[in-house]
């Protein structure tokens, strides 16, 4: 695929030519998730070959925020971002190249009471996983927090958070990954997983079979059409978050800030990444009505932070195939990435309420905007988990736009349940039988 065609740069990873005949793993999906899989399989001398429809990093993993937070996550959720903030702060030493991360802190601003409320709440959750979040002093503001017009009530702050440069980060994993024993294969969807004997067997791509002994699923926001080709309601939605990155913005504060209304990123080469805080476009789809049972609880939640609408997407998913044979192509072939359009509406909100609290920002200058589609499950954690009713299949999607900052965590926590080792943190959390009972043993 021709880079410049997709709506934000990517850096180019080129994948290997030929298939394998055989591994012990085969990942589906070549984000952040599956390759960090893959690294810390092909670490432990397990044989992986990862193939990606499209390009590493081409969908989500290279279009959110680039935060690595532990700060606000569920608190069923933190030790996994506690864990791979950690794993962050040692990447770059780890694979011998740049990832962007820096250990920046993370702020969280409060301009109400009841934003202050909840998140000196969250101090306290935090301060009992042994996190350093805390509020700071007016003092503290004053000197982390210039440009801002006075009006904060209180700041959580997180110095022990991160940001990275998740368009670079991705493909500098794959390559490591590859240079540990790793096949990674682009342009090349898995169309099927086959059995024998009621075990995962092999994988069917579009350029022919590779026996395996486990199938990692690392599919995004393609997962719960993959899964259900193979017999397995994955509960899923998708959801759009539009992004834009901005320059001629000086003074400001080197760490990520988040707001009720807007959230901003300085990224290393000075330009900063915006977006609307707690408000994302929810396209409705059929899906939407398949699995209203599910969500339900979440939409009355979460109503105010998505924009729902009814487009082309609701009758293009109406008539896409759910069902097919290995022998068939598939949408994975005909649509190598996802890259929805950009919502110019979107950054001119965010730069009007950034503007409000950051006179600053009021000189930005637009250098390019774009949208990346979040997959998420009715709780908003993660499934990283075995398919107990599937030998041999496991599962790491739903991660409910935490994929990137929770990612090396999340890919070791695979590879611990793909090889059997003990994991860090407590996988039940992530069990897939949380929400679909009859997939567990």
């Amino acid at each position: 695929m021709n880079m410049s065609k997709l709506s934000i740069p990517v850096a180019p990873f080129q994948g290997d030519d030929g298939l394998p005949d055989a591994v012990d793993v085969v990942i589906i999906g070549g984000g952040i998730i599956g390759v960090t899989a893959a690294l810390e399989l092909a670490e432990r001398g397990v044989s992986v070959c990862l193939c990606e429809k499209g390009v590493i990093a081409g969908e989500q993993s290279s279009r959110n925020w680039g935060w690595t937070r532990q700060m606000g996550r569920d608190e069923r959720e933190l030790p996994l971002c506690m864990h791979s903030v950690d794993l962050w702060s040692r990447m770059n030493a780890r694979i011998n190249r740049e990832t962007g991360w820096r250990r920046s802190g993370i702020s969280y601003l409060s301009y109400t009471k009841r934003e202050l409320k909840n998140w000196m709440k969250w101090a306290e959750i935090g301060q009992r996983h042994g996190l350093d979040a805390r509020m700071l002093t007016r003092t503290e503001i004053a000197e982390r927090m210039p440009g801002n017009t006075g009006t904060l009530l209180g700041v959580l702050h997180t110095g022990s958070d991160g940001r990275a440069e998740p368009w670079i980060a991705v493909p500098a994993m794959a390559e490591a990954a590859r240079e540990l024993g790793a096949r990674i294969v682009t342009q090349c969807a898995v169309r099927s997983v086959e059995t024998s004997a009621g075990r995962v067997s092999a994988v069917v791509t579009e350029r022919g079979e590779i026996r395996c002994q486990a199938v990692v699923l690392a599919g995004g926001i393609w997962s719960r059409l993959f899964a259900g080709n193979f017999g397995i309601d994955f509960p899923q939605l998708k959801v759009i978050g539009p992004v834009a990155r901005v320059d001629g913005v000086e003074g400001l504060t080197d760490m990520p800030v988040g707001a009720e209304d807007f959230a901003f990123r300085k990224r290393l080469d000075g330009s900063f990444t915006i977006a609307v805080r707690n408000l994302n476009l929810a396209p409705l789809t059929p899906d939407h009505l398949r699995l209203l049972r599910d969500f339900a609880p979440t939409y009355l939640q979460t109503w105010r932070e998505l924009s729902l609408r009814l487009d082309n997407a609701f009758f293009r998913e109406l008539a896409q195939k759910r069902r097919w044979q290995p022998t068939e192509e598939t949408v994975f072939e005909h649509c190598r990435t996802m890259d929805p359009p950009s919502v110019p509406g979107f950054t001119r909100k965010a730069l009007r309420n950034l503007s409000r609290q950051f006179p600053a920002f009021a000189k930005a200058r637009v250098l390019n905007e774009w949208s990346g589609v979040m997959d998420a499950t009715p709780d908003a954690i993660p499934v990283i988990s075995p398919v107990e009713s599937r030998p041999g299949f496991f599962m790491a999607s739903g991660f409910s736009g935490h994929g990137f900052g929770i990612g090396p965590g999340a890919g070791e926590l695979v590879a611990d349940l793909v090889t059997g080792d003990t994991p860090k943190v407590d996988p039940s959390v992530f069990s897939i039988s949380r929400l679909r009972k009859r997939y567990s043993a």
